[in-house]
C-alpha cells in the first residue's frame, strides 16, 4: 500500500512536470516588439546633408545615442512574432561636424519599399503628363434629376467661398 501510494504520487510529479513544459494547442502567444520601427520608406527619405532634427522628423528619435560618438545615432527594431524566431533590424546614421547627415549602414538598402512591393509598384517615382482631352469627349454621365448624386452635385455646386480673416497686429505700444 505504502509503495503503491509512493508510486502513484510519483507519477503525478513526473506527469506534472512533463506538462509543464509543453504549450497547449490554441494558446494565443503575443507578439513581442521593441524598439524603433524604420520602414524602408523612411529610409528613402533620407538625403545627405539633411540636419539632425530633420532626420529626427523623418526616423523618430534614435533608440540609442552613444556617449563617446555623438555623431551616430542607431535605430534598433526587433520583432518576435508569437512562437517563432526574433527578428533584428538595424541602422546607424552618421552626421559629420556641421550636424549634417554623412552616411547610413545597417539593414535597409535603398529601393522598393514592402509597401510598393505588396501592391507591385516600382521603386522609382512615375512622373506622367495629363492627358489633354477636348471638353466634348469627356463621357461622363449626368446624374439623375432628384438623386442623392444630384443633391450632392448641387450642394457643392452651390458652396460659398468666405476669406479667412485675418487678425489685426497687436498693439505694443505702453499704456
Amino acid at each position: 500500500m505504502q509503495n503503491t501510494k509512493l508510486l502513484l504520487t510519483s507519477f503525478t510529479f513526473v506527469g506534472l512536470l512533463a506538462l509543464a513544459g509543453c504549450s497547449f494547442p490554441g494558446v494565443y502567444k503575443i507578439d513581442i516588439q521593441q524598439g524603433n520601427v524604420v520602414t524602408q520608406d523612411m529610409i528613402n527619405q533620407l538625403r545627405p546633408g539633411m540636419t539632425r532634427r530633420q532626420v529626427r522628423f523623418i526616423m523618430g528619435n534614435a533608440l540609442l545615442t552613444d556617449t563617446f560618438h555623438p555623431d551616430r545615432w542607431d535605430y534598433l527594431y526587433s520583432l518576435q512574432p508569437g512562437g517563432g524566431e526574433r527578428q533584428q533590424e538595424r541602422i546607424s546614421v552618421f552626421f559629420n561636424q556641421n550636424d549634417q547627415l554623412v552616411s547610413l549602414s545597417g539593414d535597409f538598402k535603398p529601393g522598393v519599399s514592402r509597401d510598393e512591393a505588396i501592391l507591385g509598384k516600382t521603386g522609382g517615382t512615375d512622373v506622367t503628363e495629363p492627358a489633354t482631352q477636348a471638353p466634348a469627349e469627356k463621357s461622363e454621365v449626368p446624374a439623375k434629376p432628384g438623386s442623392l448624386l444630384d443633391q450632392i452635385q448641387k450642394d457643392v455646386d452651390g458652396v460659398e467661398t468666405v476669406p479667412v480673416p485675418t487678425p489685426e497686429p497687436l498693439d505694443t505700444t505702453e499704456q
